[in-house]
């Protein structure tokens, strides 16, 4: 049996083999990952045909983040060119956990070698830019790492230019036209930012900051599958308002409004 750390890929081959078990599906076609309080959006797709703890499935961790439940599930949605089999992760695992990032980048592996060709991955941040508000939801344009953590191991060059694909983008504009588009910095956290480091990140040109997303994004486009980033601003960024930070203030933000975004992204799961 294939482990984890020693032979992550092997681990994604071997979870995806028992998705496809638990489902009686052979593949899946798109895969979610829903943030901090974002459940609301998951369900806003309907009615799964299956739902059940991930750690059914090798090399899943049990969930230590509130708002991260932990509970996978598949979706028969019809669209306009026939049926879409999606696959929705509600929670993940973060770099501040202290895991390591082979369980962080897990679960996309798992979604590509299940077949899903593009992967959407949604989390809560901070909003930097101030032109953006608390509950706007953002595109994610491009990203800046400063963990210096990367799921790449070895001579694997792999060109990140389009990691956020410009082709997913244009189609939810296209049903959207007012959302916005921003640069998202993975922050390792769990602390969150002092106002100087905010001050810091907007002056190298960062709109958003988060805990997530980004070593998921690099795993999914490095095995092929096209990658769509939502950020959900739940808070100012430290520094931005004078106010104080907290979890529960993020969770209550991203409740109220992830519902939205999950009416959207089942209008266009079809075109992505």
């Amino acid at each position: 049996m294939s482990d984890l750390y020693s032979d992550p890929i092997g681990s994604a081959v071997l979870a995806a083999a028992k998705l496809a078990e638990l489902t009686g599906k052979p593949a899946h076609d798109v895969a979610l990952v829903m943030g901090s309080g974002w459940i609301s959006a998951a369900d806003a797709l309907g009615t799964p045909t299956h739902e059940f703890l991930a750690t059914e499935l090798p090399g899943f961790l049990a969930p230590t983040v509130a708002g991260h439940g932990g509970v996978i599930r598949s979706y028969d949605l019809q669209g306009a060119n026939g049926l879409i089999r999606a696959l929705v992760f509600l929670g993940r695992t973060h770099l501040y956990e202290g895991k390591g990032v082979e369980p962080v980048v897990h679960g996309v592996r798992t979604a590509v070698k299940a077949g899903c060709k593009a992967v959407v991955l949604t989390n809560a941040c901070g909003g930097i830019n101030r032109d953006f508000s608390v509950g706007q939801p953002v595109l994610i344009r491009d990203h800046i790492s400063l963990t210096g953590v990367s799921p790449l191991i070895g001579a694997d060059f792999v060109d990140l230019t389009d990691l956020y694909s410009k082709r997913i983008r244009a189609i939810l504009r296209e049903e959207d036209p007012s959302l916005a588009e921003g640069v998202y910095v993975h922050w390792r956290g769990p602390s969150y930012e002092t106002p100087a480091e905010i001050n810091f990140m907007r002056t190298i040109g960062a709109d958003l900051v988060g805990m997530s997303t980004v070593p998921e994004a690099i795993a999914a486009h490095a095995l092929g599958a096209e990658v769509l980033g939502i950020s959900l601003v739940t808070n100012a960024a430290a520094g931005v308002t004078g106010e104080k930070l907290s979890h529960e203030e993020v969770m209550a933000a991203g409740k109220a409004a992830a519902g939205k975004m999950g009416e959207l992204l089942s209008k266009v799961l079809h075109k992505i």
